[in-house]
């Protein structure tokens, strides 16, 4: 097999944060079939039961916690009940996250203060709550859920480019701090993404044209399209395996080359 033993995740333990659906979903589907069991968490009971039966469907035997990961202490608990009845945590990627789109005028300090908390110091704790059984096993993968806005700034969304900016520096930051652990810890940064979430955004209009949003999008984007979800699991596969080893400290965009792209001329 050579170099694609490097990209297994045989035996691995990976928790999931919020992947009863969505980008977290995919993300644990596929590193179920590189050979990871995997753990997950959402807020509600009913959101772990919806997670799991999905799962299930997709022949992936899931193990999911009913966890709010703002609460250090609930964390906490998860994760010792996780290396009881699971195993030692061998890969995080800290996905569960929210976003407000209100203007910076209109936009509450405790609405600010919310979209922080779940974007950027869940992340915190949950790292936090891992590391040191990942020192004790002598390796761990440490898997942000970026954006890009972690570069761009863009209306209505000052709270979340905020926590995503931050989120970066806290990948470098553990990077950095854990690094010689054998811990890698680094980032993925999604474009704009066609989930069900983005649905209405993309919908044909009453005339036959793409929404607006729609065409800002396809306009912006090289690759010319939406990212689908699916396009975020060979690059989550890579930063949770041994292939990525001496990868520590990066972001790996996933945007169809919107950040290296200035825009079309104007015709």
């Amino acid at each position: 097999m050579g170099i694609l033993n490097d990209f297994s995740l045989e035996g691995k333990v990976a928790l999931v944060t919020g992947a009863s659906y969505g980008i977290g979903f995919a993300i644990a589907t596929a590193y179920a079939q590189a050979g990871a069991t995997i753990v997950f968490n959402d807020i509600k009971q009913e959101l772990v039961d919806k997670g799991i039966a999905a799962y299930k469907e997709e022949g992936i035997e899931a193990h999911g916690y009913v966890c709010d990961v703002t609460d250090e202490d609930a964390v906490a608990g998860m994760v010792k009940k996780i290396e009881e009845e699971v195993g030692v945590i061998d890969i995080l990627v800290n996905n569960a996250g929210i976003i407000k789109r209100i203007p910076m005028l209109e936009m509450s300090a405790d609405q600010f203060r919310q979209v922080i908390d779940v974007d950027l110091n869940a992340p915190f704790i949950v790292s936090k709550a891992v590391i040191p059984g990942m020192i004790k096993k002598g390796h761990g993968k440490i898997i942000n859920i970026c954006s890009m806005m972690s570069e761009l700034g863009r209306e209505t969304v000052s709270a979340y480019a905020a926590a995503k900016g931050g989120l970066k520096m806290l990948t470098r930051n553990i990077a950095s701090e854990y690094g010689e652990f054998n811990i890698q810890c680094n980032g993925i940064g999604p474009g704009y993404i066609a989930t069900p979430q983005t649905a209405p955004l993309r919908e044909i209009q009453p005339d036959g044209s793409r929404h607006p949003f729609d065409q800002f999008i396809i306009a912006k984007t090289p690759a010319a399209r939406w990212g689908d979800t699916a396009d975020l699991q060979g690059p989550a596969v890579f930063l949770a395996s041994d292939a990525s080893n001496f990868v520590n400290g990066h972001v790996l965009y996933v945007d169809g080359g919107i950040l290296a792209y200035i825009g079309k001329q104007p015709q």
